[in-house]
């Protein structure tokens, strides 16, 4: 065999290897692109459920606030029931 026999068969052997790389970059940015989506779904739905529990706190703050104006009202009712 001649040397550019030689040369042709292993530039041969490295576009075959080469091909073999761009498929599987090519399969890798697909993947990423999944993975990217499902990153944004991801954080699309932690901020739902951050303003989910934001409305639930601000819901108990309330229902104190609410539960210690009542208690406060009674309080002073019968403060005032008992001076009287």
């Amino acid at each position: 065999m001649d040397d550019y026999e030689v040369v042709a068969q292993e530039l041969s052997e490295l576009a075959e290897k080469m091909r073999g790389l761009e498929e599987r970059l090519a399969e890798v940015e697909r993947v990423n692109a999944r993975l990217e989506d499902a990153a944004m779904t991801t954080a699309r739905a932690l901020g739902e459920v951050s303003r989910h529990w934001d409305a639930v706190y601000d819901a108990m703050r309330r229902a104190d606030r609410i539960d210690r104006e009542i208690s406060s009202e009674r309080d002073h009712a019968a403060s005032k029931a008992r001076r009287a």
